[in-house]
């Protein structure tokens, strides 16, 4: 087999949807392995991944509302508010902190519910819905909690966010469990086929016999519902109800999805990719603290990041203003 041969061969392995992220997350990977000794300790790697299956939770349901056509900024807000609930109950009633986790859980799916109905059956924006219902959920937080943190939560519940299966976090086994459900319903189900074919063109799916409305609302439930169990999970992680929960949480479960290849426009989108933009939106992060980059900076840094995920977007949608494209015409001359 000749050189060229073999370089054509390895070059359709690797030329799948997720490649240029992941080839883009390990050069950063590298860079920070030359910059700073402590990237690759165990101790760094376990506190990154760790951090991830956050955002990375909150990023899986962003990534179903961004295929189906519209946008979640609402996740945050449901959160930290249901983080909020559920610390309440297992602090004021003798419930098990397990059911309590679980009913916090249903009080996501309730709200994710509501942004599905002020989209589908009333006809809102989905940017306005959310929004608006998240500046809702915010100040429903700070009605609940006075800006107090919510302490005293059982040990039982500790385990969720800060114990161990080996040497695997248990937050980081619940976020690949996760992935690997929304994945198959995304692939091998007809709500996931309904999903992108509502996100790739509503009339038409909406002419085929899809019950538009009941998928989207769905698709917001199931956000709502994740968003929770996120929450509900950094709660157990800093054992107690933070009244900060998911402030910062909407730019990044966006960006990762975007990252990762998932369309703004819909119809768009794999689990995979979301899952590799979330760690390589952590390793970001890491890297400024352990490069010792003022904080201030950070949010600047992800804005940009943000940015460029957007013409990425852009760019992958309209391929024939896409550099690749323009490459091809200038040789074709």
């Amino acid at each position: 087999m000749t050189l060229s041969k073999m370089t054509e061969q390895i070059w359709k392995k690797l030329k799948f949807r997720e490649s240029g992220i992941i080839l883009a997350l390990l050069i950063m990977c590298l860079g920070l392995t030359l910059a700073t000794p402590s990237f690759l300790t165990a101790f760094n790697l376990g506190m990154v991944i760790r951090q991830v299956s956050f955002t990375a939770i909150l990023a899986l349901g962003q990534t179903l509302v961004l295929i189906s056509g519209g946008i979640d900024l609402s996740v945050g807000a449901i959160a930290g508010l249901s983080a909020i609930v559920g610390t309440m109950m297992m602090t004021a009633t003798g419930i098990d902190p397990y059911l309590c986790a679980f009913l916090a859980g249903l009080f996501g799916l309730f709200c994710g519910l509501l942004n599905g109905l002020l989209i589908a059956k009333i006809g809102l924006n989905p940017f306005i819905a959310t929004l608006g219902t998240g500046e809702v959920y915010y100040g429903l937080i700070l009605v609940l909690t006075k800006g107090y943190p919510v302490l005293g939560l059982p040990k039982k519940f500790m385990w969720l966010g800060q114990g161990m299966v080996g040497v695997v976090p248990v937050p980081v086994i619940i976020m690949i469990l996760v992935a690997l459900v929304v994945a198959y319903v995304l692939k091998n189900t007809p709500f996931g086929r309904y999903v992108y074919a509502i996100g790739g063109n509503e009339a038409a799916a909406n002419l085929v016999g899809i019950k538009v409305p009941k998928i989207k609302i769905s698709v917001y439930a199931i956000s709502g519902f994740l968003a929770a169990l996120s929450g509900m999970l950094y709660a157990s992680r800093m054992a107690g109800g933070q009244p900060t929960t998911g402030q910062t949480w909407v730019m990044p479960s966006v960006t990762a999805a975007i990252i990762g290849g998932t369309s703004l426009s819909g119809g768009e989108g794999t689990i995979l990719g979301t899952m590799v933009g979330a760690i390589l939106m952590g390793v970001l992060t890491n890297g400024i603290v352990l490069l010792n980059i003022s904080s201030y900076w950070e949010r600047v840094i992800i804005g940009i990041v943000v940015i460029l995920a957007v013409i990425i977007d852009i760019l992958r949608n309209n391929k024939e203003n896409s550099p690749l494209a323009f490459i091809k015409k200038i040789f074709a001359k």
